[in-house]
């Protein structure tokens, strides 16, 4: 099985080749990218199976890799490897063309089997996030998902973080996870509070509840 990986953060990405390589023999990483245009490049260029994509990259993202690779090369399988768990994420790539997604929490004997899964097929989904996608499609598959202007303000990033924090998440905690330093966490948490004008975790923490962000 012949495998692609796209994600922005290298230490990441030496993770997933670490734990693929130890639960299977049959899933092998035959190339890597860092960002939207050496994906675009990497994936003409090595033909995989199936790519492994990151949601938010700084140059567009997963949805971005999507629109530009799949109409040339339509037999390429798309499975979404993030973070992020959100509703919005989820439809968004799979509205593009991936035919799952899962989050970064796997094991990497689940990630090997859900590659295995989606080549041959079957849509792949970590727990509740196929509720997002039937949910969606349920209205029909060009109905677009409901926006919330408050929630729009926030990038990618910071709804990240957000809905780390909301979990209960420590400043340090976010930045491993997130695989960023703890003082950019706290830069994104300052930029959070000012465009909710909130003035403290708990207050986000309930905002992004009631949002369904966490």
């Amino acid at each position: 099985m012949r495998v692609f990986l796209v994600d922005d953060h290298a230490l990441f990405r030496t993770g997933v080749r670490a734990e693929l390589a130890g639960a299977s023999d049959d899933v092998e990483i035959v190339g890597e990218a860092g960002s939207v245009g050496e994906a675009v490049a990497g994936i003409h260029h090595y033909r995989p199976t199936v790519v492994l994509l990151d949601v938010h990259m700084p140059d567009g993202g997963g949805a971005e890799v999507l629109r530009r690779v799949r109409p040339e090369q339509p037999d390429v399988v798309f499975l979404a490897l993030s973070v992020s768990d959100a509703a919005e994420d989820v439809i968004a790539v799979i509205r593009g063309g991936a035919r799952g997604y899962v989050t970064k929490t796997i094991s990497g004997r689940e990630l090997a089997d859900a590659i295995v899964r989606v080549s041959a097929g079957d849509p792949v989904f970590s727990p509740r996030l196929a509720g997002f996608v039937l949910d969606a499609f349920s209205e029909g598959p060009d109905a677009a998902p409901v926006g919330d202007p408050e929630l729009d303000l926030l990038t990618p990033r910071e709804r990240d973080v957000l809905r780390l924090l909301a979990r209960g998440y420590a400043y340090k905690e976010i930045a491993s996870e997130l695989f960023i330093s703890v003082k950019t966490v706290e830069t994104h948490v300052s930029s959070v509070l000012r465009k909710t004008q909130l003035s403290n975790r708990y207050e986000l923490s309930r905002w992004a509840s009631d949002r369904r962000l966490v």
